[in-house]
């Protein structure tokens, strides 16, 4: 009898003690908001693409579209998880939902990167590329 009181004591205590035990090891993913500050117009709208660096340039993590209000245009990439980003963004001024280039290469709409780095040339990873830690970002990316 006294094995058995024993026995439902400890089950009892152990189901207690096990409800105020909490995961702390969760990951918490995090957001970066992202605004354009100084488009040129507000025809079209501003097509945002989020980057690792094994599919820069080529396949966006995730992609993001925002129209333009006096010159201003946000967009936020939520749950997030740590490490190496880059974003890449232009104003599609006639809304084809790609970029436009004249003859000779050169961009024919805006756009700007991570880290407003200047480039002659097409954007580089290394360049434009930033670090999603415990924290939210706030980027702005200028023209």
């Amino acid at each position: 009898m006294q094995h058995l009181i024993l026995a439902i004591a400890l089950l009892v205590s152990s189901f207690l003690f096990g409800q105020g035990v909490k995961q702390v090891d969760q990951i918490k993913n995090r957001s970066i908001e992202v605004k354009v500050l100084n488009a040129l117009n507000d025809k079209g709208e501003i097509h945002f693409a989020l980057f690792t660096e094994e599919g820069f340039m080529k396949e966006p993590k995730i992609a993001k579209s925002s129209q333009i209000i006096n010159g201003l245009s946000y967009v936020t990439f939520e749950n997030i998880p740590k490490g190496n980003y880059a974003i890449i963004c232009f104003h599609d001024e006639n809304g084809n939902k790609r970029m436009d280039f004249h003859e000779n290469g050169m961009p024919k709409e805006s756009y700007g990167t991570s880290n407003n780095t200047l480039n002659f040339g097409p954007p580089q990873f290394a360049n434009s590329k930033f670090e999603m830690t415990d924290e939210d970002l706030t980027l702005e990316i200028k023209f």
